[in-house]
Formats: C-alpha cells, structure tokens, sequence
C-alpha cells in the first residue's frame, strides 16, 4: 500500500447510519425513565447501533488492541525509563494479571491483543503479534522519525488488526498503547496539528519533575523547528514526529470506520492517533466512542475536536487501553438499561414529552 491508495480507501468511507441512530433515540425515549437520564451513554448506545448499522446492539466479544512501539527520542532523556522496558511490559500483557490492562479487561470480559508494531529487540512471544515495523523509530531531533514507507505500514498494520478482530468476531474494540517516550510524541504531534505551544499540550507522562517536563517541552519545540512538519498533513506530523504506536492506532480508527465496528478510545496516544484520522475524513469520527478525560493536558482539546465526551473523569494516565477496558464495564450497564427496561406503556403511566 502507498500513500495513494491509503487515501483512496480513506476518501471511500462513508458515515454510520443516522436512521438507525434515531431509532435507537426513540427506543430511550420510550423507555420508562426521565428522557435522556442517562445522559452520554444514551447517546453512545445510539452511537454504536448507528457504526453497526442494527438495532440490535451485541458487545458480546470484545477485544483491546494494543499497538506496542519504541520512539527513538528517548535518547533525550525526556522519560525516567530507557526504551528496554517497553518489551518487558509488553511481554507482560501476554501473561495473566501481570499488567493493569489484563486484570480490567480480564474483569470486563475482553480479550487483549497486544502487538509489536516497532518494539526495539527482538521478542520471542507467541502470544505478542509480530508486525514489526522497524525497531523503534528514530530520533527526531536527528532525523524524521520513520520513512514514508515505514509511516504507510505502520498504518495499514493498524487497518489489518482491526480486519482480523472482525473475522474473529468481535463487537467491539478498545484501543491501548505501550512504549516508552510515547508522550513525548503525542505532545509533538498534537502541537502541530492542534496550533498549540507544547507547553500546553505537554504533561508529566509517567511521571517527571517540573524540570523534567520542562525538557520534554524543549525537546518538542527543538523537534517540531527541526522537522518542519506539515500541519495540514496529518501523516506528515505523524511520519516527522509520531511513532509507530500512533501510526497503527491512526490505520485502527481507518479500519473501525472501514469494517464498521466501534473503536474505543483510551488516553492521549490513541487521541492523537484519533485527531490525525479524523484529520484526513471527518466521518471517521462517527466510528469512535470516547471512554475517558486523559490526565495530559492535550486530551480536552482533541476530544473537543473530534465532538467527543470522555465520560470518565478520573485524571487516568496508564494507557494501555485501561480506559477502553474501564469504559467496556459503563457500555455494558448502559445496554442492559437499553435492552431490559420496560417502556412506559409497560409499567401503565405516560410518558415524558420532549420539549
């Protein structure tokens, strides 16, 4: 795949069902509640009906699918940790209990994916997916991060997770991320594309003094005057500054939109990844479901402009897909409102007029 077809295939998506997406408005509406009582989840529920084109709303089988990469500007020092202990974490999403996202989705009954989309060292795994990019990308205070070549098959990695989650029957997908100094590119990218100083789009990340973020900040700006990244191509900023990791997730909201399954978001990497997408087709963002308000200061402008609510406020920032897997637990509730409760002809009173 090149970039020509990539956008050809971008350009031919098409919105999720607005009829279906009333018809599931009037079903709440019905229900024998106050109209809209459950808020952002009604419309979320609508939402998913709408990407799946059914009334008949099944999350059964879900997955998080989480894109593991290494980012070569870590040589920074802009992180507490070096780069060897992505693949340690990574490993460990393969074993039960053994990272934070397995035991939340090992509670909200999803399966989790993860992987290696440019881990830097080989890993021998059978239960981490190879499609190895590169080992890492590179600095981009040296050099653009990844190739053309590289940023495209990042890219279609991410469609063709997303495709083989479909074959294998899920509902619905969570989307996570792990590499270390992948803040750090979150920030660079949703800079540039944002218009924003990266002193306000730039957190703490896992966690840095104020000196520490400080640097980080210098870093991105040193980055972004470097590589003059063009802001009004998404996979330029992303091929320039971006990651691996970013790279996927961006082909994973592609794919949600492509083969009409929900993609949940998580915290500020697959934001970011969500922004470039929706950057290149607007209707891509009719196939995202936002989970929660990430911790980084750049999570309330991206949703903000892609017309998304996180719903969870609680100043998260594992990543991983945590939020995605948190979130699964609320769509559940909220479906079984949907699907169990009885209208008001049901229960013999009237019901609320809308005004």
């Amino acid at each position: 795949m090149n970039r020509e077809v990539l956008f050809k295939l971008i350009n031919s998506l098409n919105e999720s069902d607005k009829e279906i997406y009333n018809l599931v408005k009037k079903r709440w509406d019905c229900l024998a509640k106050p109209l809209n009582g459950l808020g952002s989840f009604e419309k979320q529920i609508c939402d998913i009906a709408a990407i799946k084109k059914n009334t008949r709303i099944k999350l059964d089988k879900k997955a998080v699918l989480i894109m593991c990469a290494d980012n070569g500007v870590v040589e920074e020092g802009i992180s507490q940790t070096g780069s060897e202990v992505t693949a340690i974490v990574s490993g460990n999403f393969t074993k039960n209990d053994a990272a934070s996202i397995n035991i939340i989705a090992g509670q909200a009954g999803a399966d989790v994916i993860p992987v290696d989309i440019g881990i830097a060292a080989d890993i021998n795994n059978d239960g981490l997916i190879n499609r190895k990019t590169a080992f890492g990308t590179r600095n981009f205070i040296k050099e653009d991060a990844m190739s053309e070549e590289e940023l495209i098959n990042a890219v279609y990695t991410g469609i063709d997770m997303v495709r083989m989650c479909c074959d294998m029957g899920y509902d619905i997908i969570g989307t996570g991320e792990m590499g270390i100094g992948n803040t750090t590119t979150s920030s660079a990218v949703c800079s540039v594309l944002l218009g924003l100083s990266p002193k306000d789009t730039t957190g703490a990340g896992a966690g840095l003094s104020k000196e520490g973020v400080q640097h980080k900040i210098n870093i991105i700006n040193k980055g972004i005057e470097l590589r003059k990244p063009d802001k009004t191509d998404p996979l330029d900023v992303v091929k320039k500054l971006g990651g691996f990791d970013i790279a996927g997730l961006c082909g994973i909201f592609i794919g949600a939109a492509l083969y009409s399954v929900p993609a949940v978001l998580d915290g500020i990497v697959t934001l970011t990844a969500a922004y470039a997408a929706c950057m290149m087709n607007p209707v891509i963002a009719d196939y995202i479901i936002a989970s929660h308000i990430s911790k980084e200061p750049a999570a309330v402008y991206i949703l903000e402009k892609i017309g998304k609510r996180g719903i969870i406020d609680a100043g998260m920032g594992i990543g991983e897909g945590t939020g995605a897997g948190m979130h699964f637990m609320l769509l559940d509730a909220a479906l079984k409102v949907y699907n169990r409760l009885p209208d008001f002809k049901g229960i013999g009173i009237e019901g609320y007029k809308c005004f």
